[in-house]
């Protein structure tokens, strides 16, 4: 049999900046960029058309101090306690600032935010908020953001994008980061691209979850590029459950249905949060209070209830009933449009006659790319913002509605950042990322394109990963659950070492412990190390799944 054609590297692409992620953070950074000058080469590669990014999943709003009754401090307090104390201060402070003056720009580059009748902007109140500050765009504000960051990007001649493009590697010489390795998904080829700068804009990670709000294309792609260039990753242990998300698809019911004075209710039929020191039940929402308490509290309730044998039961597990039926079709249909539609499409029921059956899903990773204030790594000209870094804004929970101004605020200043770098370096040397280019395509036939006698399937490894992840890692771990198989995980580490190792080891910065479910990737150490140096509770995510110590 003839061996099969492996991939071949095209010849090289430069740019002063590259974005390597196209959505709220990513096209923010872009923009701000092309902003500091218009003498800047900007390229944006995403495997997705950007109008795909995740950001248009976002329903409920984003979150600024835009009224009277508000203010910055109180913001940063809503934030600092929502995040249980451990957020980053210095980033909380710099965030509620620039908050407002984003989402205005953000209005002047078209978004439709909804409206009060007196023409000001309509705010609502979001879970762990002491005042409604969240604005919106009826239930798709997501959606509306992402269409105006990206109809205002095609402006700049200057952004470059590369559509359907899959980023295999850093390409990093002399220490800094100088460029990619990726994928064209349409063609096949082999592209290398250089930059003086790199900015990491690829969200999350929640697929490697079995039951998640995220979209296939969240799968740590950005985490893992800086993690085997060396850069450290945070806060990995904090992972968020938004407590409704529909049973079997995972698809988000997004907060303002309890902003909106949406009701949780357990199989009696009684709304079980005022046992948990939420209450008490009122017929209209409370800030703070029921159903607006932090997404952290009411995701570790309905597992209590559930333990009490006080939830549903069906076809994908257990869950409870989101009621909106007594805000009337009116409401719904002004204010909840999107719930209506995926309520009736996904699970077969119309929100304004039957409650929706909602449970516990994974929805947000607190944790990622280790970042200062301006989204600057510990590796030269490498930048990171939106959910992939952590700066750390959101600490062991992330507040409803923060992370949309997350990726404007830090996409923004992340922009700005390596745009002043870019403009003082000289252009990257093209003869040794050629060879490093050549050796990460000599990598992709080997180990993929042109492999062969392998014994293992990809979508086997992942669902197994996905189980143990769920079992082990999930919403009150080993309380009343399965043990995870601890050893299988092990396994498939070691099976993947080869492909994954990139010279030494980062460490994975690690806080202290703090109870059931933190630190669940290393030890339980005390404290947080700095990048590049020993220190006490400094988990090695290598050392937890079997790879040998650096």
């Amino acid at each position: 049999m003839p061996a099969r054609a492996g991939v071949q590297i095209m010849p090289m692409l430069t740019h002063d900046i590259l974005l390597v992620g196209g959505g709220g953070a990513g096209l923010r950074a872009a923009i701000a960029a092309a902003e500091v000058s218009a003498h800047l080469s900007i390229g944006v590669v995403s495997k997705v058309y950007p109008m795909r990014s995740h950001t248009v999943s976002a329903e409920g709003g984003t979150a600024a101090v835009m009224r009277d009754n508000d203010s910055l401090d109180l913001h940063a307090r809503d934030t600092i306690f929502g995040a249980d104390f451990l957020a980053d201060q210095d980033a909380v402070e710099a965030f509620v600032q620039e908050a407002p003056r984003e989402v205005i720009q953000l209005e002047h580059w078209g978004c439709p935010w909804s409206r009060d009748p007196d023409g000001r902007v309509s705010v609502r109140s979001f879970g762990g908020m002491s005042v409604n500050r969240t604005l919106y765009a009826a239930d798709k504000t997501g959606f509306h953001m992402l269409h105006a960051l990206f109809q205002t990007s095609l402006k700049y001649d200057a952004i470059v994008r590369y559509d359907e493009w899959y980023v295999s590697q850093l390409l990093v010489e002399d220490g800094k980061a100088r460029g990619v390795v990726a994928l064209n998904i349409y063609t096949g080829e082999v592209q290398a691209i250089a930059a003086k700068a790199v900015i990491l804009c690829t969200g999350g990670a929640g697929r490697i979850f079995p039951f998640t709000t995220n979209a296939a294309i969240k799968t740590g792609d950005g985490m893992t590029l800086a993690y085997r260039a060396g850069v450290a990753l945070k806060d990995m242990e904090f992972v968020q459950y938004h407590p409704t998300g529909l049973p079997g698809t995972g698809i988000l019911i997004t907060e303002a249905s309890r902003g909106e004075g949406g009701h949780l209710k357990n199989k009696d039929g009684y709304r079980y949060l005022q046992d948990y020191g939420l209450g008490p039940a009122t017929d209209q929402p409370v800030l703070r209070k029921m159903e607006l308490g932090p997404r952290d509290i009411l995701s570790r309730v309905h597992m209590q209830e559930y333990q009490k044998g006080r939830t549903f039961e069906g076809p994908y597990g257990h869950y409870v009933h989101l009621d909106l039926r007594h805000l009337g079709e009116e409401l719904i249909d002004k204010r909840l449009p999107f719930v209506r539609e995926l309520a009736r499409n996904y699970v077969g029921i119309d929100p304004v006659y039957e409650p929706i059956p909602v449970r516990p899903v994974v929805h947000y990773m607190m944790g990622g790319v280790d970042t200062d204030m301006t989204g600057k790594t510990a590796l030269e000209g490498l930048y990171a913002a939106g959910e992939v870094a952590c700066v750390s804004l959101n600490g062991a929970n992330r507040l409803g509605s923060n992370s949309l101004t997350e990726c404007l605020v830090f996409g923004a200043r992340a922009g700005r950042a390596a745009a002043e770098y870019a403009l003082e370096q000289a252009a990257p040397s093209l003869n040794p990322l050629t060879l490093l280019a050549s050796d990460e395509e000599r990598r992709l036939n080997e180990h993929f394109l042109n492999k062969d006698g392998g014994q293992e399937r990809i979508a086997t490894i992942r669902t197994e990963m996905q189980k143990n992840h769920g079992a082990g890692c999930g919403d009150l771990p080993g309380r009343g659950r399965a043990a995870p198989d601890l050893q299988h995980p092990a396994a498939i580490a070691r099976a993947f070492y080869p492909y994954c190792h990139r010279g030494p080891w980062p460490r994975l910065q690690h806080r202290a412990h703090r109870g059931p479910g933190a630190g669940f990737y290393a030890g339980r150490g005390r404290g947080r190390g700095a990048l590049g140096a020993a220190a006490p509770g400094v988990a090695r995510f290598t050392h937890a799944y079997g790879f040998p110590r650096p």
